[in-house]
């Protein structure tokens, strides 16, 4: 059986406002399947489309040490990301992979793409995290159409525990948080890894296993984001949305 065509984009330090709006264009403006993988970013807040800033965002912080609050496409909750953390994007064809568009179908499927990748943790998907363990270092975010699917991981390889401080504790959060803190609840990859290109080349060598890989430079995958389609990645500012 032929293996099915993956296109893959290395990233480093590739800002994530950019980077979100550049998963809206692969997916809305293009047929392929895709994974993206970015290496750190500038630090900045991405919240969901639904994600209401007075509920989640510590608003006196940011109005003292301002960094940028992001509202992406796609659903899910709301993270601090930096230099320390590593993101996937799968943009894929349901029929292709024979994945249907269903959040538990599409966490199912990914769940074997990262015990792969880390089989010899003891990793779990729980309530839509990625763990190690009861500890997360792993949050997601999905964009579902009737055949093509997004699924936006970002990794904790270290973080910031002053970062941490933007976020207000959310008024949902997963049973198996127990109310637990950021410092109790997060875990780091880096405290189980040795190396984060050695990790992430460990990925590029899982997908090469189940796939038939098409790597890509920024200059081609980047003509994409000339194509006309829907842009609905945001930069917020304190005082509304622009």
């Amino acid at each position: 059986m032929q293996a099915v065509p993956l296109n893959v984009l290395l990233l480093k330090n590739y800002p994530i406002y950019r980077q979100l709006q550049l998963e809206e264009a692969l997916l809305r403006a293009d047929a392929q399947n895709w994974c993206l993988i970015n290496e750190g970013t500038s630090p900045a807040i991405v919240l969901g489309i639904s994600g209401k800033v007075e509920l989640l965002l510590n608003q006196e912080l940011l109005k003292k040490n301002p960094i940028p609050v992001i509202r992406r496409f796609s659903g899910g909750g709301t993270v601090v990301v930096d230099e320390s953390t590593c993101f996937v994007t799968f943009i894929c064809n349901s029929q292709e992979l024979q994945v249907p568009a269903y959040p538990d179908k599409i966490y199912q499927w990914t769940e074997k793409i990262y015990q792969a990748l880390f089989c010899d943790l003891p990793f779990r998907l729980i309530e839509n995290d990625y763990a190690l363990g009861n500890k997360k270092f792993g949050g997601n975010a999905q964009y579902l159409r009737k055949e093509r699917w997004l699924h936006h991981t970002s990794l904790l390889w270290d973080f910031d525990p002053q970062r941490m401080e933007y976020l207000l504790f959310p008024p949902k959060t997963p049973q198996y948080r127990k109310e637990r803190g950021h410092g109790e609840f997060l875990c780091r990859l880096k405290d189980h890894h040795l190396d984060k290109a050695e990790l992430l080349g460990n990925l590029v060598s899982v997908l090469e296993q189940r796939f038939a890989l098409h790597m890509h430079t920024e200059v081609t995958v980047f003509k994409i984001l000339e194509r006309p389609h829907r842009k609905a990645t945001l930069l917020i500012n304190m005082d509304g949305e622009k």
